[in-house]
Order: C-alpha cells, then sequence, then structure tokens
C-alpha cells in the first residue's frame, strides 16, 4: 500500500464524510501518516478537491448507479484514480489503476472488482467523454467544466457578467503560491529570505507589500523559524486589509472577529509593539489561537475577550483610533485555499449572512473615535457581502464616510479574493 495516496485518501475521506476543512484535514493526516512525500499528497488530495464536480461527471459516464448512492469510500478513490490518470503525468496509467484497485481492497472491500473495471473502461474510452453544450445551459456548462455549485456560477454571472465570471471561476481552480509576512519585530524580508533559501526553500518577493514572501518546498507552518515567529502564513489579500487600516505605533486598535489572529499580529507588528490591541471572538476556543500566535510571534500588546460582535461592548464606545471587522462571510474568496467552499449549498445561513455582517459593522462602529479608522472587509467575492453592506451602512451613518475601496480577485491581483472598505468618522 503506497502510504502517500493513503494519506490523501484519509484527506478526502474527511472532507467527504466529517465536513473537515481541507487545510486542518491536510495537516492533520500528514502529521499522523508522515508519507515521503509530501508534495505528491497535497497535489492529489486537493487536486480532486478542486475537481470533484468535473471528476464526478466523468464517473457518471461509466457507472449504473447514481453518483449519489456509491459509499463516499468507493467514490473517493474512483474520484483520485481518474485524477492520476487525468491530471497527474508523472503517474503511469497502470499505477493510478492499480494503487486505487489495492486503496479499495483496504477501504470498500468487495468493491475492488468494481474499482478496477471503471477505470479500466476509462482507459478505453476516455476520449468520448465530452462535456455538455455550452449553449445548451451556461451555468450547467461552467459548474461541471469548473466544479462549483451552481448557485456561485449564477451568483457571479449576474453580479460581474459570464466573461468577469468565468475568469473567477477559472483562477479559482489554480493552485497558488504559499504567501508568509515576515514578522519585522524580529527580522526583515531580506535576512528571511536568505535564510529561508539557505534551507532549500524557493523564495520570491511578495507581489504587492514589503514584507511579504512568496514560498516554495517543504512545510512552511513548522520547523525551527516558523516555531521562533519571523513569519506567519498570510496571504497578500489579507494583509491588504491590514494596510488598508493603517495602524500607527501608540494607538488603540479593535479587531472584531479576530481568531485565528492573523490581522490582529499584523496590526501588532505594524505597530511595532507599542500601543494596544484589543482582539474580540465570540468563541472561548478560537481566542486561545490568537493568544497561541500572539505568545510565538512575541505581540505582548493584543488583549483577548470573548464578545459577539453583533452587540456593542459598552466600554469600549468611542475609545479606538482604529477598528476592523473581518466579518464571517461565504468565504468564496478562498476557494484556492480551501476548495470545499465551492461545493457549500446555498441555505439559509447564506441568505442571513448580509444581516449579520451589517449589525457586526453597526455595533462595532460604535467603538471609533470623531476621527478614527474603520475597515470593513470580507473574504469573498461577492457585491451582497460587500458593496451592499456598506453602502447600507454608510447611508444609516451619516458621520461616517467611505475613504476608498477595493475588491481583490485571483485573477486579477492573484490573491485571494478580498473586499476592503475603508471609512473615516467625521470629527464633531
Amino acid at each position: 500500500m503506497d502510504i502517500n495516496r493513503k494519506t490523501a485518501f484519509y484527506i478526502l475521506r474527511d472532507v467527504e464524510k466529517n465536513k473537515a476543512y481541507s487545510n486542518i484535514a491536510a495537516n492533520n493526516h500528514m502529521n499522523r501518516q508522515s508519507p515521503p512525500s509530501p508534495r505528491f499528497v497535497r497535489e492529489l488530495a486537493f487536486g480532486v478537491l478542486r475537481h470533484k464536480l468535473y471528476l464526478d461527471y466523468v464517473i457518471g459516464n461509466f457507472v449504473k448507479t447514481p453518483i449519489s448512492k456509491l459509499r463516499a469510500e468507493e467514490l473517493t478513490i474512483l474520484r483520485m484514480g481518474i485524477f492520476q490518470i487525468n491530471s497527474m503525468g508523472s503517474v503511469p496509467e497502470y499505477a493510478a489503476v492499480n494503487e486505487s484497485v489495492s486503496l479499495a481492497h483496504l477501504f470498500a472491500r468487495g468493491r475492488d472488482g468494481f474499482v478496477n473495471g471503471v477505470l479500466r473502461q476509462y482507459l478505453r474510452d476516455r476520449e468520448y467523454v465530452t462535456l455538455p453544450p455550452r449553449e445548451d445551459g451556461l451555468e450547467k456548462y461552467l459548474s461541471i467544466k469548473y466544479s462549483y455549485d451552481p448557485w456561485i456560477v449564477k451568483l457571479w454571472i449576474e453580479e460581474f457578467g459570464v466573461a468577469k465570471a468565468e475568469r473567477l471561476l477559472a483562477a479559482g481552480d489554480e493552485t497558488p503560491s504559499l504567501t508568509i509576512r515576515v514578522n519585522t519585530l524580529k527580522t526583515d524580508r531580506s535576512n528571511l529570505k536568505k535564510r529561508l533559501l539557505e534551507r532549500g526553500f524557493n523564495v520570491y518577493d511578495g507581489r504587492m507589500f514589503k514584507n511579504a514572501l512568496l514560498i516554495e518546498g517543504a512545510d512552511a507552518i513548522s520547523g525551527r523559524f516558523y516555531d521562533s515567529g519571523l513569519y506567519s502564513v498570510q496571504d497578500e489579500g489579507a494583509l491588504a486589509a491590514v494596510i488598508a487600516l493603517d495602524p500607527k505605533p501608540g494607538e488603540r486598535v479593535i479587531d472584531v472577529c479576530a481568531a485565528p489572529g492573523g490581522k490582529t499580529t499584523a496590526v501588532a507588528e505594524a505597530m511595532k509593539n507599542n500601543g494596544e490591541v484589543i482582539a474580540l471572538d465570540i468563541y472561548k476556543r478560537r481566542i486561545r489561537l490568537i493568544d497561541q500566535q500572539s505568545k510565538r510571534l512575541g505581540t505582548t500588546i493584543v488583549k483577548t475577550a470573548v464578545w459577539d460582535s453583533t452587540h456593542t461592548k459598552n466600554e469600549l464606545i468611542d475609545s479606538a483610533d482604529r477598528v476592523i471587522c473581518d466579518v464571517p462571510c461565504t468565504g468564496l474568496g478562498t476557494v484556492r485555499h480551501k476548495p470545499e467552499i465551492k461545493y457549500k449549498e446555498w441555505d439559509a445561513d447564506i441568505e442571513s449572512l448580509p444581516v449579520k455582517q451589517r449589525d457586526i459593522l453597526t455595533a462595532s462602529s460604535r467603538y471609533v473615535k470623531p476621527g478614527g479608522t474603520l475597515v470593513y472587509c470580507t473574504c469573498t467575492i461577492s457585491k451582497r457581502e460587500n458593496e451592499a453592506v456598506t453602502n447600507d451602512f454608510l447611508k444609516k451613518n451619516k458621520e461616517f464616510k467611505k475613504v476608498k475601496q477595493q475588491q481583490l480577485t485571483p485573477d486579477e491581483e492573484r490573491t485571494d479574493g478580498f473586499y476592503i472598505c475603508k471609512m473615516q468618522r467625521m470629527e464633531k
């Protein structure tokens, strides 16, 4: 049994059956299994996740049983086999089939012959598999081609037009570079870059910001440099929100919905660890993540508290120089890192998100001093969660004015999709 494929199977099964987050599942199973080729594991597991709907469409051409009736284990193994044949040129076709049959023998007993038959028939007849005609239904065609739930395709077409929507769909299927934020309290970009190069990483300067690096190589969320707090993993889209906030040493900054602490600690670093950063989050267990990151990075000015940010914490009213609201959202800008988001079905929680986002923004705006700065941001690409929310807030809160807003997208800026609206509270 190949441990690399076995590890990829564990990750995919965890996401499929337990609704685990792919990044967390990957880290957990990689640590447990210690596969000899982590890069292969990630390419296989995340490749299958990114193209799941298309793979199911292909499988549907070779099985009589509806996809929904197949057990998660055998379906996962079939997806892995077809993805290796289609998209992993380093894998011989016979190896893709044989290793899939071995997985089935272990995890789908009695179905190894079925898996073998489907994959061998696919090898014989794959040239006859075509996408449904584009002209017969654009949303269905794009949903299958790029593997997104149809409501996302529909949303982006309605909000951005067909051409832009298709660029977003394609960009979301790409494998992103890993971006790290240099902890300027402990080092600088050139020094850290040199040290990472010496340890065998491929390292490049960030595209947008001077404290960002793009790296390739072994697992970056481990090792002496990470553990000693020289850097954090953070996409430049998220970092752009902190740059827009522009925190200064000696100020008080409040970060609502702050966990797991990426922006909180980035703010503290930008303030040169001088002043006060108050980080609020509704869950105590997630507050602990902020505390852990603050300790690792040496950002001693961070103070955490459990709080539901749809309500105003009265003792903080009119006390902050700057407030950042990174609100809960659909996360459509992060599908490159978390492809399982592509398959989340529209439900009541998504429907009600803009109401919750407006409540958080309104409650948190009361913390801003006259003359202070308020930043609203999301990691999604959706006007109903972005411009519609801030426009409604500004219409109802005349003491605030819009300074600037921007929507970063993976097809243009090559970052995660991030919306940022910077506002200022006018002096009385």
